[in-house]
């Protein structure tokens, strides 16, 4: 039996070749006096994305100020920075121009904006947010799926702390997505961005209680889509069409869609990885492949018909000998896959080694991050994360 379910998806999507151009029109829409310009390294302005966008602007007679810096596992100490130059230009709209790190970071300086005291008591479980300035984003790298989520994730400097705050609040109001912005990425990132998509698939698949036939066929079909596309664009990374069917799911897979009637989703691999990210700064996406693997061993007797599932309908493995045999055929070909476009499946292969120490220092912060436990395929306390990170080692 289904569960019962809202799904909101607010935000207005306007995709294809060229589709940057029409920004200023669109931010004009919005009503706004100033707008931040928001965006991360200096990829941005030397493609030529940035000065086509102020144009756009400049066009509609749209004032802006400007704060760049972004980086991936976005900073705290930035998004200050931005809460004092609204304040002080008087912003009331931002646009976010980047990949997920630019949006994370713009959604918390929109909350910054919006409610009173320090934002990281949000991110921090302190407090809820009230509201959140308008957002809109150019897309630049598929991955994160944040142009079209409740969801930013911030990383505090101080503590290496990584933390995801949550609302409808920050929903963006357009997101504009050129698969042509994409085709520049190293192919390291755009594997990264592929393997974060399908986790954010997968979070919401391996989960106890019931499903419905129609949310398993369309992840389903997303994991199937990013797989096939994301070796394609190994071998091509200039392919317009791999780019575009990757940028479509990496919206799909995070606005809510793949969880439709799911009683609650897993998200401890994220979790996980967030620490890992906070303490180590790696790829987000590549730290998701790292520790999958360790996880799903972990957990899947707990889950086996959703692992047996999906290795027989997404992996297309054949059936083994029992239920057992062939959900650890799925896994071993998910991290098959892994490897085949680069990225790793042991933090080893990530090219880090942490201590026990440190082993134990990130389960400690994970289970304090996630409340003392996390999980729906199982749920796991700090002795759990533990366990997984030391089976993640490689």
């Amino acid at each position: 039996m289904a569960n019962n379910f809202n799904y909101y998806t607010p935000t207005q999507i306007v995709f294809g070749k060229g589709a940057e151009l029409q920004t200023g029109a669109l931010v004009q829409a919005q009503n706004c006096k100033k707008v931040l310009l928001h965006y991360g390294s200096g990829s941005a302005r030397k493609s030529g994305l940035l000065d086509r966008i102020e144009k756009s602007l400049t066009e509609e007679g749209i004032a802006y100020v400007q704060l760049g810096g972004v980086v991936p596992n976005p900073r705290l100490s930035l998004v200050y920075k931005g809460i004092e130059l609204c304040r002080k230009e008087s912003v009331d709209f931002i646009l976010a121009v980047g990949g997920g790190s630019v949006i994370d970071s713009a959604k918390a300086i929109g909350y910054g904006v919006a409610n009173e005291g320090d934002v990281w008591e949000l991110y921090d479980r302190k407090k809820q947010a009230s509201g959140c300035l308008p957002i809109g984003a150019v897309l630049t790298i598929a991955a994160a799926g944040s142009e079209m989520s409740d969801s930013s994730v911030i990383t505090k400097e101080e503590g290496g702390i990584k933390r995801g705050y949550s609302s409808d609040y920050c929903r963006l109001k357009f997101a504009v997505m050129n698969p042509e912005l994409t085709m520049s990425l190293p192919p390291y990132q755009t594997a990264s961005g592929c393997t974060d998509i399908l986790m954010h698939t997968m979070e919401r698949y391996f989960t106890a209680g019931s499903h419905m036939e129609l949310t398993d066929s369309i992840a389903e079909g997303l994991m199937r889509t990013v797989m096939k596309n994301a070796e394609i664009l190994r071998d091509e990374p200039g392919n317009y069409d791999a780019r575009a069917e990757v940028m479509w799911a990496s919206s799909l897979s995070h606005n809510g869609l793949t969880g439709c009637g799911i009683v609650d989703k897993d998200f401890a691999s994220h979790a996980l990885q967030h620490e890992v990210g906070g303490m180590f700064d790696v790829a987000h996406g590549a730290g998701l492949a790292a520790i999958w693997g360790s996880w799903a061993r972990y957990v899947y007797r707990d889950c086996l018909s959703r692992f047996v599932k999906f290795a027989l309908d997404v992996m297309g493995v054949e059936a083994g000998n029992s239920d057992e045999e062939t959900a650890l055929k799925g896994i071993e070909a998910m991290e098959a896959f892994y490897h085949r476009i680069g990225m790793p499946v042991s933090l080893k292969e990530l090219g880090i080694s942490p201590s026990d120490e440190q082993l134990q220092e990130l389960a400690k912060k994970c289970s304090i991050a996630s409340g003392g436990k996390k999980g729906s395929a199982k749920v796991l306390r700090e002795a759990d994360m533990l366990a997984i990170y030391r089976n993640s080692l490689g």
